[in-house]
């Protein structure tokens, strides 16, 4: 059986660390906002490049915190796209304001920056870029479009963590940004958690207090806020983690660029690079009009597979009155025919091979 992302290969290789790290939080007790998290909020804030980084306890929650910490609120609207994770929607939706979806590049699977600019109103107080499967969106433009209309970005890295453009970090662009460490994410821990990167100081300010029951001193509430704090235990790993990420994502990389040559001469459409932005292939996606055929085939031969996402944001039933009479051709076409194949650091040629000798058997069949 070859998974989606082993975690298991990934412990392996660093679980002495790990474990002993693990312990000495263990034997010191301090478990809430403790010395790791302010540590590993230093050295991710140094990594990316950012003022600020804020531990929070999922990557849902630091788009939500990111969003109100950045002003956004009831009767806004967020322009974002729609061939994303519903999270990314959620936390427009939690602080009170709109998510209005627009169509995605037909290459890169991110939002179209023409398709931005139509869509602006009177009433847009936001755009929500999200670097897909670790793909950088087009930062240059959107950049240069939200300082025209004077519209705050709010990057959704959930998926890019190690992405770059022309040497700038993805989370650094934008007034605030929010990261994942869900386990399968690039960096991920052992179970939930979050950041938000800011170069803000009003906004870190806000985000720490929001986190915190909107506590800046214990006992004294100033706001509501949240109970939403990185676990010093899933710090202590991601601390770990995050020396290894450049090697981790260099890893990725060298599995994808395999893929795509293995597999260029197949009527499949492989992931593209812009040239611009380092992809850090969270995902490695495909197009093929074949897909169920592929999908049979690879899970014959015992080979996880995975369709991200089958249902773009504006066809869901959440969003069905709203989004009535909305066609985003790209998006759709682009949900109708993606595949997500296994990616993660440690897979080994080998496999990559597998998997690609059962493809090209399914589409010469």
């Amino acid at each position: 059986m070859i998974p989606m992302v082993d975690l298991k290969a990934q412990y392996l290789q660093i679980k002495d660390e790990i474990d002993q790290s693990l312990r000495q939080v263990l034997d010191s007790c301090a478990f809430v906002l403790g010395p790791n998290v302010k540590a590993f909020e230093e050295e991710t804030a140094a990594y990316l490049g950012i003022k600020h980084a804020i531990g929070v306890a999922s990557g849902t929650d630091a788009l939500h915190l990111a969003l109100l910490a950045a002003g956004i609120g009831e009767g806004d609207e967020v322009i974002t796209t729609p061939f994303t994770f519903i999270a990314t929607a959620e936390a427009i939706r939690y602080v009170g304001a709109k998510p209005v979806f627009v169509d995605i590049d037909p290459k890169t699977f991110n939002i179209d920056p023409d398709a931005i600019e139509a869509a602006i109103t009177e009433k847009t107080a936001a755009v929500m870029p999200v670097h897909l499967f670790g793909q950088p969106a087009d930062m240059q433009r959107i950049s240069a479009i939200c300082e025209k209309h004077g519209l705050r970005m709010v990057e959704d890295c959930a998926q890019s963590f190690g992405a770059s453009i022309g040497g700038q970090q993805t989370g650094s662009f934008g007034v605030s940004a929010g990261f994942s460490f869900f386990p399968s994410k690039n960096l991920g821990c052992y179970g939930d958690g979050g950041l938000v990167t800011t170069n803000e100081d009003d906004i870190a300010d806000k985000v720490k207090v929001l986190r915190n029951h909107g506590s800046e001193v214990r006992y004294y509430h100033d706001v509501i806020g949240y109970n939403s704090r990185l676990d010093e235990l899933q710090a202590a790993i991601l601390r770990i983690k995050l020396r290894r990420i450049d090697d981790f994502n260099h890893n990725r990389r060298r599995v994808a660029h395999l893929y795509s040559d293995l597999m260029a001469d197949l009527s499949v459409t492989t992931p593209y690079e812009d040239g611009i932005g380092v992809h850090v292939y969270h995902q490695y996606t495909l197009l093929t009009d074949r897909r169920d055929a592929v999908m049979q085939a690879l899970q014959k031969s015992g080979i996880a597979c995975a369709v991200y996402y089958p249902v773009p944001l504006h066809r869901q039933k959440v969003f069905a009155e709203e989004c009535a009479g909305l066609t985003l051709p790209v998006t759709e076409a682009v949900a109708a025919r993606c595949l997500s194949l296994p990616i993660y650091p440690e897979l080994p040629e080998a496999d990559v091979r597998r998997i690609e000798s059962v493809i090209r058997a399914a589409l010469n069949d």
